[in-house]
C-alpha cells in the first residue's frame, strides 16, 4: 500500500524522461534538416529549395502542423541555414520549448 504513494511521483519521472527523449530528438532532427538545407543552399548547381529540402529532412510527425517548422537562410560567401522545431509536449505546462539548430557552408564555385 505504500508503494501507492510513490506511483505518481514514478510516473512524472517517466514523463519527464519521455520529455527530455523528445527535446533531443528534435534537435537532433534540427541539425539534420540545417545541414541539409545549407548543403542545398551552398551547391553550385543549387537543385531544389532548401526550405523544403530542411523540411523534408524532418520526421513528418514532428512536423506535421506548418507552425511546428521554422527556417531562416542568410550568408554571402558563406550560406548559414537555421533550423527551428516546436519539441512536442508529453508533460501538460511545458509547451512552447523549440529546438534551433544552425549550419554554416562556404558557397561553391560556379562551374565554368
Amino acid at each position: 500500500m505504500e508503494y501507492l504513494g510513490f506511483l505518481p511521483l514514478l510516473l512524472l519521472v517517466a514523463l519527464l524522461a519521455l520529455q527530455l527523449g523528445l527535446a533531443a530528438y528534435a534537435a537532433s532532427q534540427a541539425g539534420t534538416a540545417a545541414r541539409a538545407a545549407a548543403r542545398t543552399a551552398a551547391s553550385a548547381d543549387h537543385h531544389g529549395d532548401p526550405r523544403s529540402t530542411a523540411r523534408s529532412a524532418v520526421s513528418q510527425w514532428l512536423v506535421d502542423d506548418p507552425a511546428d517548422f521554422g527556417y531562416q537562410e542568410s550568408g554571402g560567401d558563406d550560406v548559414t541555414a537555421t533550423v527551428r522545431i516546436r519539441v512536442p509536449s508529453v508533460v501538460p505546462g511545458l509547451d512552447g520549448w523549440w529546438a534551433e539548430r544552425s549550419t554554416t557552408m562556404a558557397v561553391e564555385p560556379a562551374w565554368p
